[in-house]
This record gives C-alpha cells, structure tokens and sequence, in this order.
C-alpha cells in the first residue's frame, strides 16, 4: 500500500508543476497587457519632469470688445504663465502664476500620505498640507517676477 500511496503522490505533484508552468507561460504569452500597468510604470523623477512640463499653449479666444474683436483684456490678464513642481516627502504639487497670483494646477500625495488641507488660490499665496507616518508637510508657494516660487510656511 506504502507504493499505492508514493505512485499517487507524485503523479499528483508532477500533474501540478506542469499545470503551474503551463498557466505561467500562457500569461508570459499574452504579455503584460494581463498583468502590467498600461503605459508602464514611471519613477518619481519622471512624474515629476511630466508635471514640471509647460501644458501645450491653446490659442487665444476671441471676443468683441471696445475697440472690436480681439483677446479681451480680462483673458490676457489671466492667462497662466509657467508652471513649477514642488517636492515634500509628503507629495507633490504644480502650481502657476496667473497675473500676481498663484494657484494650485494639481498636487497627489505621497505612498502613505493624504492631503490633509488645501488653499488652491489663485491668491497671493497657495499651499497643500500632506499628512502622513512621518509627520505633515507643507508646499507653500507664492508668485514672484511671474514665476512661482517656494515660500516658508508661517504655521497658520
């Protein structure tokens, strides 16, 4: 019986394995496209080169004022200028100048953080607060020469 039961036992691992390695070369077949991220995974430094990036410039819009057609000063005056990525242990965060004030474009925290609080503006000053196992930070910034700019936080 000690044969039976040795015989049955291989037989039943050997029809594992071989199952175990079809299934693994079937998905290696298919590709990443089952088991990868689409477009790949990108790291930190290259998520933060796309977000530092200029958006692409999108044509001003017309529209009639007193002196006829043409970009009404209200549009000009508000057009956002050059964008800069700010970088915490906590997050990220991109903001822009738009005339005087700054304004908040996007910000995503870190692995194990949350925004705990956000003034996106525009206004004279902007700030993200992450919060997370090592603490809370804070991305302050504010506009200078029409470029952002890192402020110190005040704590309030």
């Amino acid at each position: 019986m000690g044969r039976r039961t040795f015989l049955a036992t291989a037989g039943w691992l050997a029809a594992a394995v071989l199952a175990t390695l079809i299934g693994v070369a079937a998905i290696r077949l298919v590709g990443e496209s089952i088991t990868g991220t689409p477009g790949g995974v990108r790291s930190q430094a290259e998520v933060e080169r796309a977000l530092a990036a200029p958006a692409p410039a999108t044509p001003a819009t017309a529209s009639p004022g007193p002196a006829g057609p043409g970009p009404s000063s209200a549009a000009a005056s508000s057009t956002p200028g050059l964008r800069r990525s700010f970088s915490t242990p906590g997050g990220t965060a991109v903001a822009e100048c738009v005339g005087a004030d700054v304004r908040l474009v996007s910000w995503a925290p870190a692995q194990d953080y949350r925004v705990k609080d956000v003034d996106r503006g525009p206004d004279d000053d902007a700030e993200v607060t992450f919060a997370g196992p090592a603490g809370e930070f804070e991305v302050k910034v504010g506009c200078i020469g029409g470029e952002p700019v890192a402020r110190p936080g005040d704590g309030d």
